[in-house]
């Protein structure tokens, strides 16, 4: 289950402890913060894409939008999400629980931009009712991120 796997991922950096399990649903950045209980933008979602035969991940703010100038200049070709169905075999997480732990290999990560007005970020934590408070810190190490980039609006 990938939940178990990115909750054993964190475990080696000791924040095993900040996972949270929801009853009900937090598979959308709505429903996310309205189980953290917090607001919308701080939440840490996970953007699944296609660039040449790479997935790659773009985690940034609730409240973010990708925007299509910045994403092409940055990767050189037009922004294309992973379809639903491919999500789960490419990045080894289901939609409403993508996040950047305990990806499969060869997935490339980056943090957004947008992220970078809050201490504290919640992503999802591998099924779609779990999150994990992290710093920012915590979030760059614990990703593995490629690096910091800005493409969002």
């Amino acid at each position: 289950m990938a939940f178990d796997k990115a909750k054993e991922y964190l475990k080696q950096f000791g924040l095993e402890d900040r996972i949270m399990e929801f009853e009900t649903s937090s598979a959308t950045v709505e429903l996310a913060a309205e189980a953290v209980g917090c607001e919308p933008a701080r939440i840490a979602k996970t953007l699944s894409f296609k660039v040449e035969e790479n997935c790659i991940l773009i985690v940034a703010a609730g409240d973010a939008k990708v925007d299509n100038k910045k994403y092409k200049a940055q990767f050189h070709t037009k922004a294309k999400m992973l379809a639903f169905e491919e999500v789960e075999g490419l990045v080894g997480h289901a939609v409403g629980g993508v996040c950047p732990f305990g990806v499969k290999e060869g997935v490339i990560v980056y943090l957004d931009e947008s992220l970078r007005r809050f201490e504290k970020v919640y992503p999802a934590c591998g099924s779609g009712n779990s999150a994990v408070e992290l710093t920012l810190p915590e979030l760059e190490q614990t990703s593995g991120c490629r690096a910091w980039i800005d493409v969002c609006k």
